[in-house]
């Protein structure tokens, strides 16, 4: 066994009862067979992986499975299941609650209760709920009360709205455009600006996002008054870099996405200190989060960033897995850690 090191922000659970209906329903998160999950196995994975924590979290459909009051006590009877785990094993162990949109008001209810009641460490939004995108001003007011809570919230990708493409999984590419779609979409609703303390995970290292930056850029350009003007401008670097700087407000995992061909575009696009470790256990199996993990591993990094993709960075989002390792001394002093990463970034 390796030493454990990692904090893993993208970790899902299927809660026995939870398999069961997705399996009585036909539903397949991603185009894929629902897959099993026991605490005995996912420890073992952790383990041989290194990796100190798993940040729970319940996948596509999340509470889905019906409307109204069926979503709400779904979320419920999940949030309540993942609390217990975390409960018994709160040094392996966190979760982002499950919340019910686009029942608003549901999803209101439940994320004061699993945060005041249950203690979770942020919530999981799905990238689309019916369709609708987090920007989206129907969520208005959840945004709000994530941003006056400094909730850290994993965006998770959910069934496009769209048809499915034969033989070709949902989770292989349709997952990276959803999660793409909302992180456009929250950058050009102003939603990104106007509240800032929501700190947003982008899975799978952001989707399409870091590869398609510039034209994000210029589709932001060309939707400002005087764009003309400012095209001219971007002949100045400074001035790209100014409107770059959107990007460096997200966070991002690198479940299935450490690869030589993906690595380059996440780092050249994320601020260095939002990049968080990441597995997709179990939807990603064991071969494959091994593999995608020693990809990682084997990628030319200085140690300080590879300390704060690993853990430091994850450090930040978390208080209560901060409070636990300092007071086990897991690691060096996170506060020293933090400085030594924005001094080598900068």
């Amino acid at each position: 066994m390796r030493e454990l090191t990692r904090i893993d922000t993208h970790q899902h659970v299927l809660p026995p009862f939870y398999a069961r209906q997705l399996r009585r329903r036909g539903i397949r998160p991603g185009g894929v067979q629902v897959p099993s999950w026991s605490r005995r196995a996912v420890l073992r994975m952790m383990d041989r992986n290194g990796i100190r924590v798993g940040m729970l979290s319940v996948s596509d459909p999340g509470a889905r499975l019906g409307g109204g009051a069926l979503a709400r006590r779904t979320a419920r009877d999940l949030n309540e299941y993942l609390a217990s785990l975390v409960d018994e094993q709160p040094d392996r162990f966190g979760f982002f609650a499950t919340l019910t949109l686009p029942d608003v008001e549901g999803a209101l209810e439940e994320l004061g209760y699993a945060c005041d009641e249950l203690h979770a460490d942020g919530v999981v939004l799905l990238a689309n709920a019916a369709g609708r995108y987090l920007g989206d001003p129907l969520f208005t007011p959840l945004l709000a009360e994530l941003d006056r809570r400094g909730t850290t919230v994993f965006v998770h990708p959910g069934t496009l709205p769209a048809e499915p493409v034969p033989r070709v999984p949902a989770s292989t590419v349709d997952y990276l455009l959803d999660t793409s779609r909302t992180a456009v979409d929250l950058i050009l609703s102003g939603a990104l600006e106007r509240f800032p303390g929501i700190k947003f995970i982008l899975a799978h290292g952001g989707g399409f996002v870091p590869y398609s930056a510039y034209r994000i850029l210029l589709t932001m350009i060309a939707q400002e008054p005087g764009h003309r003007r400012f095209l001219v401008a971007l002949r100045q670097e400074h001035a790209k870099r100014k409107k770059l700087q959107v990007f460096r407000k997200f966070y991002w995992d690198t479940a299935l996405t450490a690869s030589p061909a993906a690595l380059p575009s996440l780092f050249e696009v994320a601020d260095l200190r939002n990049i968080t470790f990441g597995t997709d256990w179990p939807f990603a199996p064991r071969p494959a989060v091994s593999f995608v993990t020693r990809e990682l591993d084997r990628y030319a990094m200085p140690e300080w960033l590879r300390e704060a993709i690993d853990h430091d960075n994850a450090l930040r989002l978390f208080t209560r897995i901060r409070v636990l390792a300092d007071e086990e001394g897991w690691y060096a002093t996170p506060r020293r850690r933090e400085r030594t990463c924005r001094n080598r970034r900068g």
